[in-house]
C-alpha cells in the first residue's frame, strides 16, 4: 500500500498538498501559512496522540483523556532540524508506567519511524 500526496505550487514558495479531499498549504517561509518543519511538527504530534492512546491501553493505563503534546524543534546554525522534544500532557494519572508508554507510543507513531537516520527518500526530476 502506497500514501500519496499531489503538491503544486505555482510561484515563490508556498505550496498547496492534495491529500485525497483535503487541501493544506504550506510556506517553505512561514509567511502564509505554516512552514515546512512547523508541519513536520504538527504531523508528528498528530501522530502520536492514537498511538499515545493505543500505548495507554495496552499497558493497562486506560484512557489517557484530553492529550496535549508541545512539539518543540530545536534546529543548528544551518536552520535544519536537529532534534525534537514533546512535553506531553494528559488528564488521566500514568503514574509510574509513563516510560511504558512512551516507549510503545514510540514503536506504534508511524511519523515517528519515518524520521530515523534510515528512511529511504527517492527523488526523480
Amino acid at each position: 500500500m502506497a500514501k500519496e500526496v499531489h503538491s503544486t505550487s505555482t510561484e515563490g514558495y508556498s505550496t498547496t498538498n492534495q491529500i485525497r479531499d483535503f487541501e493544506t498549504t504550506i510556506d517553505a517561509t512561514g509567511e502564509d501559512a505554516p512552514d515546512t518543519l512547523e508541519a513536520l511538527l504538527a504531523a508528528y504530534a498528530s501522530c502520536y496522540v492514537p498511538a499515545l492512546r493505543v500505548a495507554a491501553e495496552q499497558r493497562d493505563v486506560g484512557d489517557l483523556g484530553e492529550i496535549s503534546i508541545d512539539a518543540t524543534g530545536e534546529l543548528n546554525d544551518d536552520d535544519k532540524l536537529e532534534s525534537i522534544a514533546f512535553e506531553i500532557e494528559t488528564d488521566a494519572d500514568v503514574g509510574d508506567k509513563g516510560e511504558q508508554v512512551i516507549e510503545r507510543a514510540n514503536e506504534l507513531c508511524k511519523v515517528h519511524d519515518a524520521v530515523k537516520d534510515s528512511l529511504h527518500a527517492e527523488m526523480n526530476l
